[in-house]
């Protein structure tokens, strides 16, 4: 073995996920695209801010190409979305991985007092999965109460009005967005472009 070739035990150990783990990942991003896009072609229709008049998405963002169509491809993606989580849920349930998935108190303490970077990352990794769950069901639950207006009357009827229900619907989108961005990056920093392609791939 010569010098400029390194044994086994002296490479890297190259992240690896879970298969299950993939097609969640996958499952979710194909959802999240067709509800987002269906959901811009459901807006377009009758803007959530400023009325039959207000403002419009470009065509180029938007799937059904009608409103009918918008709210089957929209509802069809929910019922992925919301299964996918369903039964990852129950994955993490029971090989016990959701002790290491969401915040405790001394993840709390360590983004004071940790000089860890990584143990930081891991935190805040944490602490994003926890927060966005309650905004996940937020989403599915309003999503339900305009799908279903008359069955889920006390949805709307929770939040004030449906202008309310549908503002706070429109809300979760930028906010999941931005939970898959910060999500990226926290993957890209904990094991650079390796760890996120295990995770696709």
């Amino acid at each position: 073995m010569t010098a400029s070739t390194p044994s086994k035990k002296s490479r890297p150990k190259q992240p690896s996920q879970a298969l299950l783990a993939k097609i969640f990942h996958w499952v979710n991003i194909i959802a999240l695209l067709l509800m987002i896009t269906s959901g811009l072609q459901i807006y377009n229709a009758n803007p959530v801010f400023g009325g039959r008049g207000g403002w419009r998405f470009p065509t180029v963002f938007l799937l059904g190409g009608w409103l009918g169509a918008g709210r089957h491809w929209h509802f069809a993606a929910m019922w992925l979305f919301a299964l996918n989580l369903l039964w990852y849920g129950i994955y993490i349930f029971i090989t016990q991985r959701w002790k290491r998935r969401f915040v405790a108190v001394n993840d709390l303490k360590a983004l004071q007092t940790s000089q860890n970077p990584k143990r930081i990352i891991y935190v805040w990794h944490r602490l994003a999965y926890t927060v966005i769950i309650p905004i996940l069901l937020l989403a599915i639950l309003s999503g339900i109460g305009m799908y279903k207006p008359a069955q889920f009357h006390w949805i709307p009827g929770i939040l004030g009005s449906w202008q309310a229900l549908r503002v706070v619907h429109f809300a979760t989108i930028p906010i999941v967005v931005i939970f898959v961005i910060f999500h990226l990056w926290l993957g890209f920093k904990a094991g650079g472009y390796k760890l996120i392609k295990s995770i696709l791939w």
